[in-house]
């Protein structure tokens, strides 16, 4: 499948990109919502368990093309879920001891990580404007570290590794676009899930490693327990949403260069400051919103001059 240029910027892939940063957000807010009652290999496994449903109804329900799960490049699938699967536990962990923006502004240093890698990786060319849009990013990320306060919290570090790890897993997806579907890329990725999570369960799941009183690391070691019929509307929403969102940004990591989608991912902020007040009762200080402008600002930025460039070719 060949890549859309920079300057056309189809509709298809912005909405892709956008559609799967406000799902991904659902899944944020239901993680967190989860996280203080159920450790995360719990809850991982149960998304695992949906999203793989969910991805044989869809394959099934468009002809039954079970032949888009075969690959030629088994090595490179295992090597990005095992990153992706690191990104994933290092970000529900931070995600469960900070408040749902800060979070999820913080991990938005991943676009800016990505539009570098795209240069070095994927040889793909960046202008001066998108190189301000990621300065801009940058230091809205910067600012919403608070790395004047009382020194940088043990859950931003996990958020900021997670977020790098990311970025690396999106930029193997790129270099497999032209040999994978954006099925079989997330049809690995929960697998992987599914084994780490049972392996993990397996290890720790009597709970005899918990009892720490950082909420962080409680969520990775809390014992399983059955949940209630009231929280299964919550677990069968983060599967859907994973599912969902993960074939949206897949699908537009292939068809369109990498940093131009990555700046639209930024939706997630917002959506993150929106579950944060309906859901959690937060809302972010004067500090927090500065580096959210600064982050959705350079996101609007790049929207701007790449619809610019396209009318003008």
């Amino acid at each position: 499948m060949s890549v859309v240029p920079v300057g056309a910027v189809p509709l298809s892939g912005i909405l892709l990109a956008l559609g799967g940063s406000v799902v991904f957000s659902i899944n944020d807010m239901t993680i967190k919502f989860l996280s203080g009652a159920y450790p995360l290999h719990q809850v991982v496994l149960v998304r695992a368990v949906i999203g793989l449903v969910f991805l044989a109804v869809l394959i099934a329900a468009t002809g039954g093309n079970w032949a888009q799960l075969r690959t030629r490049r088994p090595r490179t699938h295992l090597l990005r879920v095992v990153i992706v699967v690191v990104s994933n536990a290092t970000y529900f962990v931070g995600l469960a001891a900070l408040p749902l923006a800060d979070a999820v502004a913080m991990a938005f240093v991943a676009p800016v990580i990505i539009t570098l890698l795209s240069i070095v990786m994927l040889g793909e060319k960046v202008g001066p404007h998108r190189w301000g849009a990621v300065a801009a990013g940058l230091i809205g990320t910067f600012v919403m570290m608070r790395p004047g306060q009382d020194g940088i919290q043990p859950a931003v570090i996990f958020v900021l590794f997670s977020a790098v790890c990311y970025a690396v897993g999106q930029m193997l997806a790129r270099g497999m676009r032209e040999t994978e579907s954006a099925i079989a890329l997330s049809f690995y990725i929960q697998i992987g899930f599914l084994v780490s999570s049972a392996a993990m369960g397996l290890w720790a799941g009597d709970g005899r490693l918990a009892g720490s009183a950082d909420p962080a690391l409680e969520f990775l070691l809390r014992a399983w327990i059955w949940p209630p019929l009231a929280d299964w509307p919550a677990f069968l929403g983060t599967g859907l949403a994973v599912a969902v969102g993960s074939l949206m940004i897949a699908q537009a990591y292939r068809t369109m260069e990498a940093a131009v989608v990555a700046p639209f991912e930024y939706a997630a902020v917002p959506m993150a400051i929106l579950w944060g007040v309906l859901v959690f009762g937060t809302f972010p200080d004067a500090q927090g919103l500065m580096g959210m402008v600064l982050i959705v600002g350079a996101g609007l930025y790049t929207l701007w001059r790449e619809t610019v460039r396209g009318r003008a070719g």
